[in-house]
């Protein structure tokens, strides 16, 4: 090893975990500046494009908690080497494609990198001094909106002025950087779980989550009262109730529900899925007001490219910020740091009422937003390691990612929802009102405050077990 210090080890550790976390970021949004042209580009249908984009909602959401078990199995380094696998396959593939086939497989294989930041958090956990732990956790739970952020103005102008195919290239050297990194400077972390996998388990929350996750993304396509859209909607909730049913039955289950019930876990898990829908809503109002014409009066009229450059800076204000936020958890808790970043994203959605006509003011919004993003993100992972035993902390902390992805999708649908109610009609057109923009901006306000309201409710003293460390065994209550 080069670093000769255990301080430096751990910046090395650090560092490339969080890069780790910014590149399958990057991955899950480097296509949507290329959403308009991806029918052209892969001779297909606007609908066989949009599967280019929910495949890698939809394989992220299924295998995050499969990678976390793994990971608590047979260690975590060795899952985030594995992990590196399909986002090099993926981009590979991508950048070959000619028809959406490919495509689809190809982000389909992006997207199961997606559980490298919770696997990432847990390391973390058995890797660095405590001292470093809560600064550690905020930079790479940040990490995923640093990629997103960063992946517009990027994935903007390599479509621009050169071939899409590029991105994927650059995506697959990447992946491979991060993997001989991760080689190289992280340590092999101690596995003390015990068991195998619940493939029953495994298939039957893939199951369910599929049905959901197909449903909200697709219901605003499909139609709300479609027949495939109540179909999908119904069968997640029994799919699910079956999954549980047969995971309290286990004595290794996916997802120990028992410990997922303990108030601090079920208390920061809802508080995710409201953070997750607040931080998504406003980006996309964002993104679409930046672009609608300035005919419409409320619109900027600005290009995708400008539009992402715009954007960018709210992704390095939120790496600014991660480590007061690891500061914060530090000297108050996390609890108090969850409320306050919840605050901080209402705060931003309540200035949009008075900023959404300019660029700049757009800017400030989006900026204040991620802000407390960043600051709540890496709150809510060291609440969830501080309420479970350490044999448990990658499945529990995939499963919190897993609830952030679920309201960012809940997002994404009531946005839609709104946004296609509240229209005007501009030549021959018809667009998204100012009125309903405004209406989506107040129910993130209304979100974000709720996930204040929530994480006020966790206890300030998680139940634990005696011999937390050694063995995973039920807590007993701390009065």
């Amino acid at each position: 090893m080069a670093d000769s210090t255990p301080t430096a080890r751990s910046s090395g550790i650090v560092s490339v975990l969080a890069v780790t976390g910014v590149v399958a970021a990057f991955m899950h949004t480097l296509v949507v500046p290329l959403i308009g042209q991806l029918p052209s580009m892969l001779h297909t249908t606007p609908a066989g494009a949009a599967w280019v984009i929910t495949v890698t909602l939809l394989a992220g959401a299924v295998t995050t908690p499969v990678i976390g078990r793994l990971g608590d199995l047979y260690g975590k380094r060795r899952m985030l080497l594995i992990s590196t696998f399909p986002l090099i396959a993926g981009s590979m593939i991508s950048a070959l494609a000619d028809t959406a086939a490919p495509m689809i497989v190809g982000r389909g294989l992006q997207g199961m990198g997606m559980g490298v930041i919770p696997l990432g958090i847990s390391a973390m956990r058995d890797l660095l001094p405590p001292e470093r732990l809560h600064s550690a956790i905020a930079l790479m739970s940040s990490s995923m909106g640093i990629g997103g952020a960063i992946a517009m103005p990027i994935a903007s102008t390599v479509a621009e002025y050169a071939s899409w195919r590029a991105l994927f290239w650059g995506s697959a050297a990447l992946s491979a950087l991060i993997a001989v990194l991760i080689w190289l400077l992280v340590p092999a972390t101690p596995t003390r779980a015990t068991g195998r996998l619940d493939v029953v388990g495994v298939l039957g929350l893939g199951a369910g989550l599929v049905c959901l996750l197909l449903g909200v993304s697709n219901g605003a396509d499909w139609g709300w009262t479609s027949g495939a859209t109540i179909g999908l909607l119904a069968a997640s909730p029994i799919i699910l109730v079956v999954w549980g049913w047969w995971e309290l039955r286990r004595s290794d289950p996916l997802v120990d529900l028992r410990i997922t019930a303990r108030k601090q876990v079920l208390l920061t898990n809802l508080a995710s899925i409201l953070v997750g829908f607040a931080m998504y809503a406003q980006s996309l109002v964002v993104m679409q007001v930046l672009q609608l014409p300035e005919a419409t009066g409320y619109g900027l009229g600005q290009s995708m490219l400008a539009a992402g450059l715009w954007m960018a800076p709210s992704g390095l204000v939120m790496t600014a910020v991660s480590p007061l936020g690891g500061r914060l958890s530090a000297a108050r808790g996390p609890k108090v740091t969850l409320i306050v970043g919840s605050l901080v994203i209402a705060l931003g959605y309540g200035s949009s009422m008075a900023l959404l006509g300019s660029t700049w003011g757009l800017l400030i919004v989006a900026c204040v937003c991620n802000m407390g993003i960043g600051v709540a993100y890496g709150a809510m992972p060291a609440l969830i390691m501080g309420a479970v035993p350490s044999s448990d902390t990658a499945a529990a902390n995939s499963f919190n990612s897993l609830m952030r992805s679920i309201g960012t999708s809940v997002s994404a649908a009531v946005v839609g929802v709104v946004l296609a109610q509240m229209t005007v009609r501009l030549g021959g057109h018809t667009l998204p009102s100012e009125s309903g923009f405004r209406t989506c901006m107040l129910i993130g306000c209304g979100i974000a405050l709720l996930a204040a309201a929530t994480a006020s409710a966790i206890p300030a003293h998680p139940a634990r077990s005696s011999d937390d460390d050694a063995v995973a065994t039920e807590a007993v209550a701390v009065p």
